[in-house]
């Protein structure tokens, strides 16, 4: 948060409201992974992101007065927490209503032999990088309103790579490794969806900051 009071009631706003899509957009992604859990802690998922949000950012405003880096590092994971409930959110939608209305497996082969799995992966990627580029734009880098050809164009090649080691990554772990801890398919396939999203929240930061919005 800026030391200008309007620039930090902006920001705390924002903190705000990312804790609240988070708490919101992590429901459909805990009820798969723990159906149980999510009946006993229903009622506060979204009081709860939406208050621990903003106290952290506070927490780390206070940290980056001596260490300025970690309230923009600070912003950026809030969003990257976002957009991995944002990606598993979707993800999760998808595979429910696919198995549900059409019958069809996230294992199942899809293309070439690309599963419905990697397809669902895919899309729900494109949907967190399109929240993601606002995000991170306006809030995380705080880059101003106009939008050049060539920002455009940076972003989406960040992403793109981006794109490619989240997939991998994700792809690698669902495929490669055995569930562990008795976790079923859908279950293991949040977990490589998890693990593909903080491979790529690493690149794209890199990216985004060094070169991107770079001021």
């Amino acid at each position: 948060m800026s030391e200008d009071p309007q620039t930090m009631r902006r920001d705390f706003k924002f903190s705000i409201t990312a804790g609240f899509l988070i708490g919101l957009l992590s429901m459909p992604v805990i009820k798969a992974a723990k159906p149980t859990l999510y009946e006993s802690i229903f009622y506060t998922i979204i009081p709860f992101f939406t208050i621990a949000t903003p106290l952290g950012a506070i927490i780390a405003f206070k940290i980056s007065k001596k260490i300025s880096i970690v309230w923009q590092l600070a912003k950026f994971i809030v969003i990257g927490v976002l957009n991995t409930v944002v990606d598993l959110g979707f993800l999760s939608l998808l595979t429910f209503m696919m198995k549900s209305y059409f019958d069809i497996d996230s294992k199942d082969a899809f293309l070439l032999g690309v599963t419905f799995y990697s397809l669902y992966k895919g899309l729900s990627f494109i949907v967190a990088n399109v929240n993601s580029y606002y995000w991170n734009k306006y809030w995380t880098f705080q880059g101003n309103d106009k939008k050049t050809s060539s920002e455009i164009i940076q972003f989406f090649i960040v992403s793109l790579i981006g794109f490619f080691i989240n997939i991998a990554t994700a792809s690698y772990v669902f495929g490669s490794i055995n569930p562990i801890g008795g976790l079923n398919s859908d279950q293991w396939g949040l977990i490589g969806a998890a693990v593909g999203s903080i491979a790529g929240l690493l690149w794209n930061f890199v990216g985004y900051k060094l070169w991107v919005f770079k001021k």
